[in-house]
């Protein structure tokens, strides 16, 4: 009996020190994570700058010229392309029209009705781009295909918008209250005490009854320049045509670039 108890005891003690065992090895275990861990973690003793200008003293990188330059050829070579010639200058100068502005409203609205008329049969009645969207001039000599990028350096695309009377009304109300040249094509007005009349669109006179389709960008069909007017359109029609590309095509099918004259909009003070 007294061999039993002996062997019991031990035993119980065995089993005692193996579950001691597993304890001290996780907390050893625990112990070195914890100190991995915060042995790992960092600590930022102070900040230091300095300001080194870069200067055209640096030089360049041979190697990475080398790697450039055929690259950058091939560009110049693209962008210095004649597309066509523009006997005088076409600014931005006006109140309420620009030489450069009524070109670009007249390449976008010959785009729209063609891609319009073939795809859908449709004729498009006017055109308006902003004059913030109007980025450069078109010099007197050689029209490259730099200026179309210069012109248009975005991607925005052209549309055409379905719009009736009130909303037509709106546009006229928001273009009177801008004094902006914002670029048109295809409609007429005057502006007298403080109001467009005389609307004439397409060569027709205006009714508020009529639907009309006016080309424009995909830009401010969003809300850009707060033309919010073009989000009541009714129909919508994109184009999948850049502005930029829209220039480019217009240039190479006209060798000679001048402004029309005609007069978009009239003040009467």
């Amino acid at each position: 009996m007294t061999f039993v108890k002996v062997s019991i005891q031990i035993g119980a003690i065995a089993a005692k020190l193996k579950n001691y065992n597993v304890a001290l090895r996780s907390f050893v275990l625990f112990l070195t994570f914890s100190f991995i861990v915060s042995g790992c973690a960092s600590h930022v003793s102070g900040i230091t700058g300095s300001n080194d200008a870069v200067t055209i003293a640096a030089g360049s990188d041979v190697a990475i010229e080398r790697l450039v330059a055929p690259y950058r050829d091939r560009i110049d070579a693209d962008m210095n392309t004649v597309l066509s010639f523009a006997p005088q200058t076409l600014d931005k100068s006006g109140k309420w029209q620009t030489p450069v502005g009524n070109v670009f409203a007249d390449a976008a609205l010959a785009a729209a009705n063609h891609i319009l008329s073939t795809r859908e049969n449709k004729h498009v009645d006017f055109c308006m781009l902003n004059a913030g969207g109007v980025r450069s001039i078109i010099a007197q000599g050689n029209v490259t295909t730099r200026v179309a990028y210069e012109l248009m350096p975005f991607d925005n695309s052209l549309v055409v918008l379905e719009l009736d009377g009130p909303t037509i009304m709106e546009l006229l109300a928001y273009f009177v209250s801008e004094r902006k040249p914002h670029p048109l094509a295809g409609i007429t007005f005057t502006i007298e005490g403080g109001k467009a009349t005389n609307v004439r669109i397409d060569g027709q006179p205006f009714s508020i009854d009529g639907r009309y389709l006016v080309a424009t960008n995909d830009y401010l069909y969003n809300g850009g320049d707060k033309m919010t007017f073009f989000k009541k359109a009714s129909a919508k029609y994109d184009l999948d045509y850049k502005l930029r590309n829209v220039l480019i095509d217009y240039f190479s099918t006209h060798d000679t670039i001048m402004a029309n004259a005609a007069q978009r909009v009239r003040e009467i003070n």
